[in-house]
């Protein structure tokens, strides 16, 4: 699910949530908070990919120590990536909007935990 960095309003700053009121879509405050860091993992990687493909536009390939300039353009991406909201405040924003989907695996989907088999011993009579 691809996120318009530009289009979230998710706030800047730190927000105090209600726990117990945000975990009532799922039952558990540790499930909700499994589903927000992996949502919020998926926006991080989705993030610096995209800066990664800007900045790749600026790279030098030359070892050349003499030539250290500043690219204004590169400065001013670098610095709008800064200024974005924590991908965490925007999957905690996505989850209060009901814009993330999760579901739990039926028992039939789950794969069963067996202990390994242990050989069999013949005796000799």
């Amino acid at each position: 699910m691809p996120v318009d960095f530009k289009k979230s309003n998710a706030p800047q700053n730190t927000l105090t949530q209600n726990v117990v009121e945000m975990s009532e879509k799922t039952g558990n405050v540790y499930e909700m908070i499994n589903i927000i860091a992996k949502r919020a993992n998926q926006i991080s990687v989705e993030m610096k990919d995209e800066l990664s493909k800007k900045l790749q536009e600026f790279a030098t390939y030359t070892d050349n120590l003499e030539e250290v300039f500043e690219n204004r353009e590169q400065i001013e991406i670098s610095r709008f990536y800064e200024r974005l909201p924590k991908p965490v405040s925007i999957a905690t924003q996505e989850f209060n909007q009901d814009k993330i989907y999760f579901r739990r695996p039926t028992a039939q989907q789950q794969p069963k935990h067996t202990a390994p088999e242990e050989p069999t011993k013949t005796t000799e009579e």
